[in-house]
């Protein structure tokens, strides 16, 4: 079984794989669920926004994503986007 910081490594690792343009990356929560099958991971990260105008008066703004992953090999199983409010 692979401990939480594999688990941390290994979704940080597959947010780099999809938006290299990431900064600021930061841990947040951290869930090993009752049965230690899945480890849920949620990370934040600064990135620019998606639309021109947005971008030109708000600049960068934080994201955030709810990693699943295997808690035996460390797969990531699933990325989602977490809404914060």
């Amino acid at each position: 079984m692979i401990n939480v910081k594999e688990a941390t490594a290994k979704a940080k690792e597959y947010l780099n794989t999809f938006f290299p343009e990431a900064e600021r990356v930061q841990l947040e929560e951290v869930e090993l669920t009752d049965d230690k099958a899945y480890w849920f991971i949620t990370l934040s990260y600064e990135g620019v926004s998606n639309s021109v105008a947005s971008s030109l008066l708000v600049g960068k703004s934080v994201r955030y994503k709810l990693f699943k992953l295997d808690a035996e090999s460390g797969e990531v199983i699933s990325m989602k986007i977490r809404d914060i409010k």
